[in-house]
């Protein structure tokens, strides 16, 4: 499909119609599973070739949250790619702004912009950078500094809420980020609002940039925390797209918030670093990339 320039802070057009269905491009979204390995596999190619540009990317956690990003735009959020700013869109930001990668490949495969234009990350120029931003279409917000991305989903939630919107807020969230202190302020305001409607999910691979979360800044019990400050929690295999997608269609609890904790690998994909601390970021050599492509296709081809 064709896309207008790219253009840091203009806002996208707005749909003429209220009435979006779930999935891209106004298209049904994929519900029996079998479709989704033919998104994910190229998900995960698009993260490896940014991966193998001339600065690199965060390679480990792009890896983690692909099925997550994956149910979510091809099975559960309202939006239409066509028209990036509709009114009644759910809302999702991607809290974790370091796997930004894993968000543009997502966006790219569910029609927010063509191919040609994710090939230009990090070159000169290009809208497509380490972090998300709002001058791409589908980004919500501007991330990387972490621990911030739970309260503007707070202001989201509130701001639907006044509206009288059914609109929904998904806020993406890193493990290690759980160790910010504003995350847990925003978590305690959300349960107090009883904002029904804002759903936390947690990349809970167990690892951060400086090792595992457990040593760096321990979070468990982890669903007994969320528990306490008043939350639905729901757990799931965070690579079991069926899982993934039931839990994130459940209705709304009317009363609380909910998280969902994603159990991850960290690299999921990529066997020299699955479940290592230093997949955290990585600059691919060509020949790095093209075996990690060869890969994953013939992963893709073997569940077939």
């Amino acid at each position: 499909m064709s896309s207008p320039p790219l253009l840091r802070g203009t806002p996208p057009p707005a749909a003429p119609t209220a009435d979006l269905p779930v999935g891209p491009s106004g298209a049904e979204a994929p519900r029996d599973g079998a479709e989704l390995p033919e998104v994910i596999t190229p998900i995960r190619e698009h993260i490896v070739t940014m991966c193998a540009s001339a600065e690199g990317g965060h390679l480990g956690g792009s890896m983690s949250l692909v099925e997550i990003l994956a149910v979510l735009y091809f099975r559960v959020l309202r939006h239409d790619p066509r028209f990036p700013g509709q009114p009644d869109r759910d809302i999702l930001l991607l809290s974790k702004g370091h796997a930004g990668i894993g968000l543009f490949a997502t966006l790219c495969e569910a029609g927010y912009f063509p191919a040609e234009e994710l090939r230009a990350y990090a070159r000169p120029g290009s809208h497509f950078t380490a972090h998300p931003h709002p001058g791409i279409p589908g980004v919500e917000m501007p991330s990387g500094s972490l621990g911030h991305g739970l309260a503007v989903g707070v202001g989201h939630a509130l701001g639907h809420r006044l509206e009288g919107s059914e609109r929904r807020c998904f806020v993406v969230m890193g493990d290690g980020e759980l160790q910010e202190g504003s995350v847990w302020e925003a978590a305690s305001v959300a349960s107090a609002q009883r904002l029904g409607r804002l759903t936390a999910i947690v990349d809970r691979n167990g690892l951060q940039i400086s090792g595992p979360t457990e040593s760096v800044g321990a979070l468990e019990p982890l669903a007994d925390r969320w528990r306490a400050f008043g939350w639905r929690v729901l757990e799931a295999d965070g690579h079991d797209t069926d899982a993934l997608t039931a839990a994130l269609s459940l209705p709304p609890d009317p009363e609380r918030p909910t998280v969902l904790i994603a159990h991850t690998v960290k690299g999921m994909g990529v066997p020299q670093v699955e479940g290592q601390a230093r997949s955290h970021y990585a600059r691919l050599g060509r020949r790095q990339q093209l075996q990690l492509l060869k890969s994953l296709r013939a992963d893709a081809e073997a569940r077939r």
